[in-house]
């Protein structure tokens, strides 16, 4: 039986320390817990059993396995300090048997978005960005559909464009739309992309720093790195859709709210085959999964061991090709729900 694991670490610190520590999590206050989170080893949170594939009959199984560091220890200690944590908890994946590992959330992202952790460990690994991608664009879609939007028709917007997932994202969507705002940190970085989503068919193309630039948009995909939101009420057009790919999310609670005119999914959710148990609340309803973690599910049914999406750069024949892996196992995206605080 193919075996994985996936890493998971804190997003929200008093929440996600209280799926495995309620007691903890009710008397330390959050700076304790980052402060006692860097002394913290690995651990298992829970076996995965029941993943299934549709097509062949075959079952994995695997392990969620927690690194302790919080989302915002993440983004500020040294890179080498996130690494050594990472490749214990790989390592701890190795001793469990696992085949192939998962790097989720910002585990996948900090420094040179997993190279240095898979060349210090004996298995594969995949950031699991490439079926992120493919289930964002399908649920931005879905959403447009429900809203009786017509991305041809529709301007649409990329938040976050130049990282990894936002301008695979943008890439895909350039031909689907009549026109296409990036929004990123820096001008330099968006004029690569522009170019890039010129070359992918795009009919018109604005970037800003700002995002203010979003007001126009009839759909918007948000895939940003930052840990607080970025997205508020009034920065949206009148019935806009959102596809929050973002871990944390990018989209303010404020939005639900007090924006009913506004459609927010959470995007890069799942449907698992067979009768899957996680074992473990991690903040899903039963049976589903972030894309990330259905990538190396997938591959596992594949018996595909090998390092997938990997680095700062994604393939875009990569998306394409798990997408289609994806559906041949029976993992579906999650149909549109709204965004919930």
């Amino acid at each position: 039986m193919g075996k994985f694991a996936c890493v998971i670490h804190p997003l929200s610190p008093k929440k996600d320390v209280g799926r495995k520590y309620p007691l903890l999590a009710k008397v330390l206050p959050t700076p304790f817990i980052h402060f006692f989170s860097r002394f913290w080893p690995p651990l298992k949170l829970s076996q995965i059993t029941g993943v299934r594939s549709e097509s062949t009959g075959e079952e994995v199984e695997g392990w969620l396995l927690a690194c302790p560091f919080t989302a915002d220890q993440m983004l500020r200690l040294p890179s080498q300090t996130a690494y050594k944590k990472i490749v214990q908890t790989g390592r701890l994946a190795e001793r469990l048997g696992a085949h192939i590992l998962g790097l989720l959330a910002f585990t996948s992202v900090i420094g040179d978005g997993g190279v240095t952790v898979s060349q210090n460990l004996d298995i594969p690994i995949t950031t699991g960005r490439s079926l992120t991608i493919a289930a964002a664009i399908e649920g931005l879609e879905e959403a447009a559909r429900c809203h009786a939007i017509r991305p041809a028709a529709a301007t649409a917007a990329v938040v976050g464009a130049t990282g990894s997932i936002g301008s695979a994202c943008a890439i895909l969507l350039a031909p689907m739309v009549a026109e296409l705002v990036l929004v990123g940190r820096l001008e330099s970085h968006l004029a690569q992309v522009e170019a890039q989503v010129r070359e992918a068919g795009a009919r018109q193309v604005r970037t800003s720093t700002r995002i203010e630039a979003i007001g126009e948009a009839d759909m918007v995909l948000s895939t940003t790195n930052t840990t607080r939101p970025v997205i508020y009420p009034q920065h949206l057009k009148q019935g806009a859709v959102i596809c929050d790919v973002a871990l944390p999310p990018d989209v303010s609670p404020r939005v639900a709210q007090e924006r009913d005119d506004v459609l927010v999914i959470e995007g890069g959710v799942m449907d698992v085959p067979g009768p899957v148990d996680f074992h473990f609340d991690f903040g899903l309803p039963p049976r589903q999964a972030y894309a990330c973690m259905a990538e190396t599910m997938v591959l596992t049914l594949e018996e595909r061991y090998e390092t997938y999406s990997l680095g700062r750069q994604i393939q875009i024949e990569r998306v394409r090709e798990i997408a289609q892996l994806a559906r041949k196992h029976g993992f579906r995206v999650t149909g549109s729900q709204s965004w919930k605080s």
